[in-house]
């Protein structure tokens, strides 16, 4: 039998208050450390309709390009959501803009179209720079922007390691309104001299907290460091670390700030759990009779390394699971199909490390799993951050030590 568990109400807790529930590191048997108390783990959904924001006006009202907003029609959006509500207009009169908000809220949407709307009728040089944690969200984020931009003339540059680097060059070789990357590619296009970051006037740093950590840090400070000709700086996360705010204050000054939620708590959306495991019991075995419940049928399962990822995933495959794996130590290609196919449910369960928890938009993820214990609460908060989107409730369990 699996053990779950809910606290009883009297132990519910404020999720922001992260100082009080921090203990001891936790070694599991597995060498992975986690500082969290499993009670962080455990809180019920709230009903959607009770948070619901309304925006008092429409996306056909919105004051950007017509084109603009016929894209956006076109892709279903009616009414912009509130992080994009409340930052339009500072966007569009070129402030600098802290915003902070839940995954799942529309934060790519929230810089991506009033950017667009500037630069129309803009000649193609290189003037916004995304940079992104991750691949697969570069990709994300380059994708929005053809959809949102489609029949405006306007042009993007696409730049992430495990691609080919000559390929890159050749691509500034092309001007373009938007260039868009992760920090090591972009740096390494810098160095070769095929990217003049003068030409640059504004920079988006999506999912700030990550990319301001020590694991980014000095690639940002480059690229800042060469923008001489900044001019607006836009900065957007679900999670912020109170550590980071002198950065920031270096980084981006008088800026705006927009926070929609505390910028620690997990999505209210989300129903989540624990499991403890019976003396004998094998974590896989616990896995897979989840994974064989009907109601799981798209599945993110996270572990910590990459060599764990890969060690699930074989495990799951051959218990007859339709599972595929994304890990810092796959191809592009092979990451980019994993995730394709478990967006169009070719596969089942994705099983990945970190690199999927961030801003990644995947529809309709019955339930997150964590294998191994995340090592921070805000690594907790985005991975379950990949089910619950949309108004839907999702599940999130975790295993404890």
């Amino acid at each position: 039998m699996i053990k779950t568990r809910s606290l009883a109400k009297g132990d519910q807790r404020n999720f922001s208050n992260k100082k009080s529930f921090h203990r001891k590191p936790m070694v599991g048997k597995h060498g992975v450390t986690s500082t969290i108390n499993p009670k962080l783990f455990v809180k019920k959904a709230t009903a959607t309709e009770e948070t619901k924001y309304v925006a008092m006006r429409k996306i056909s009202s919105l004051p950007v390009h017509k084109s603009i907003i016929s894209n956006l029609l076109s892709k279903g959006y009616e009414s912009p959501t509130e992080i994009q509500d409340k930052t339009l207009e500072a966007i569009l009169d070129g402030e600098n803009l802290i915003g902070l908000a839940q995954t799942g809220t529309g934060k790519t949407g929230a810089f991506l179209v009033p950017l667009v709307h500037n630069l129309l009728n803009e000649r193609a040089a290189h003037q916004v720079l995304i940079v992104s944690p991750t691949r697969e969200l570069a990709v994300q984020i380059n994708e929005e922007f053809i959809s949102i931009a489609k029949g405006l003339n306007l042009y993007s540059s696409f730049l992430i390691g495990g691609t080919s680097v000559y390929a890159d060059v050749q691509k500034l070789r092309r001007p373009a309104h938007f260039v868009i990357g992760t920090p090591g590619r972009l740096n390494d296009m810098v160095r070769q001299g095929a990217l003049n970051l003068k030409h640059f006037n504004t920079i988006v740093l999506d999912e700030f907290d990550r990319l301001l950590d020590m694991g980014f840090s000095h690639d940002i400070n480059l690229l800042v460091g060469g923008m001489v000709n900044r001019k607006q700086t836009i900065l957007f996360s679900a999670t912020e670390e109170k550590g980071q705010k002198q950065i920031i204050q270096k980084l981006v000054s008088n800026a705006i700030e927009v926070k929609i939620q505390s910028g620690n708590a997990p999505a209210d959306t989300v129903d989540q759990e624990i499991v403890t495991l019976n003396d004998g019991q094998k974590k896989m075995d616990v896995l897979l009779s989840m994974i064989h419940n009907e109601n799981f049928d798209k599945v993110l399962v996270f572990a910590e390394t990459k060599r764990w990822v890969s060690r699930i995933c074989k495990d799951l495959r051959r218990a007859g699971v339709k599972v595929d794996e994304i890990h810092g130590n796959k191809s592009q290609n092979y990451r980019l199909n994993a995730l394709n196919s478990f967006k169009n449910r070719k596969i089942q369960v994705l099983v990945a490390t970190d690199v999927a928890a961030r801003g990644l938009d995947i529809s309709n993820v019955s339930h997150v799993i964590n294998y191994q214990q995340p090592k921070n609460m805000d690594n907790y908060i985005h991975r379950i951050g990949r089910t619950g989107r949309a108004g839907r409730t999702g599940k999130a369990i975790t295993f404890v030590n």
